[in-house]
């Protein structure tokens, strides 16, 4: 599954880049943004675990 960032929410805090390198990394200023896809449970453990709500389906 393809997940959303929202730049817009996203605080850069890096927790879906630590957990998550192979469908996150961070842009040129210092946002997550999606760079792989993720399974139905750990897209929902991602998205659940985005302090800031910016991950989305």
């Amino acid at each position: 599954m393809t997940l959303k960032v929202d730049s817009e929410l996203c605080v850069g805090c890096g927790l879906c880049v630590g957990s998550y390198a192979g469908a996150f990394e961070f842009d040129e200023e210092g946002k997550a943004k999606v760079v792989g896809d993720l399974d139905e449970t750990t897209a929902e453990e991602a998205i659940a675990s985005c302090p800031a709500g910016a991950i989305s389906k």
